[in-house]
């Protein structure tokens, strides 16, 4: 017993701090999003009702929340799988042993992940304006006429979710390359000796290695790319024809645009069932092919 209470004692302090700085916010957001907390009440607190799962329902009733949501889950879908092979091509390159100054190319392609999004996204901005960026002046070059890539709600997101791909891959790619180094090279040695073939390597090999490395990027990643705000924000304003509105940046609006601050907590804790959700099915994915 005493030596539970001096563990409890030694971790008291990190709980605290944990519980005024994160468990206090948390409980006093769900019970904001309870209530029709706006601007007339932050003004006068009498004004503040409760409305029980009021601001719930009316969101499952709002085309514009499941446009939201279907743009999210656009850019998750789309996105996750993309971003997770560009990091692992990128690892491969970094771990083959004819790379040479390794150091330099991983700290070049980690440089994205450490820079300042909203002056990236600016600049991406301009690579992809219609009448002046270098992307469309390429295509000119090569006989393709000019694409209205933020303007066109066709292109828009996938341009958004290219520029995503490029600012955190290098995220995952450092994970993943220290994930290939621990695999024991025993094992491609054994397989060559059986006359295995460097792609058959890589699928019997190396992907089964990865996979409790893989699980992690996944969970990681698609937390990640649920709550995508700044770059819609920074690019595009949500639109063009509100093809870019994501949940997180549906839920801004609502919070500070309008100053639904109930119903903006809603948002995030209907976002936070959803990524609850989609992280529940890839851990219990990845148990079941550790099982099997």
């Amino acid at each position: 017993m005493r030596t539970g209470l001096a563990g409890w004692m030694f971790a008291a302090p990190a709980l605290i701090v944990l519980g005024v700085f994160f468990g206090l916010p948390v409980l006093a957001a769900l019970l904001l999003s309870l209530t029709d907390f706006d601007l007339y009440a932050l003004a006068d607190p009498g004004h503040l009702r409760f409305v029980a799962l009021g601001n719930y329902i009316d969101l499952l009733r709002t085309p514009l929340f499941w446009k939201a949501l279907g743009n999210t889950l656009y850019f998750v879908v789309v996105g996750v799988p993309l971003s997770i092979a560009v990091s692992l091509g990128a690892a491969l390159l970094l771990n083959s042993p004819v790379t040479r100054m390794r150091a330099l190319f991983r700290t070049a392609l980690f440089a994205p992940v450490v820079t300042t999004l909203v002056a990236v996204a600016v600049i991406w901005r301009y690579l992809f304006h219609t009448g002046y960026g270098m992307v469309n002046w390429a295509l000119a070059q090569a006989g393709v006429a000019p694409v209205d890539w933020l303007g066109d709600p066709r292109w828009a997101m996938p341009t958004i979710m290219l520029f995503a791909v490029w600012k955190n891959f290098g995220y995952n790619m450092v994970i993943l390359l220290a994930g290939l180094q621990a695999i024991p090279q025993d094992l491609y040695e054994a397989a060559r000796i059986d006359g295995a073939s460097r792609w058959r390597q890589f699928l019997h090999v190396t992907l089964p290695q990865l996979g409790p490395v893989l699980l992690v990027v996944g969970v990681i990643t698609v937390s990640g790319y649920f709550q995508l705000f700044a770059e819609p924000y920074v690019m595009t304003r949500g639109d063009p024809l509100q093809s870019t509105v994501s949940v997180l940046y549906y839920m801004f609006e609502e919070g500070f645009k309008w100053w639904n601050l109930g119903r903006a907590s809603a948002v995030a804790f209907l976002l936070f069932l959803i990524i609850l959700a989609a992280t529940a099915l890839l851990l219990r994915g990845g148990r079941r092919k550790e099982l099997v």
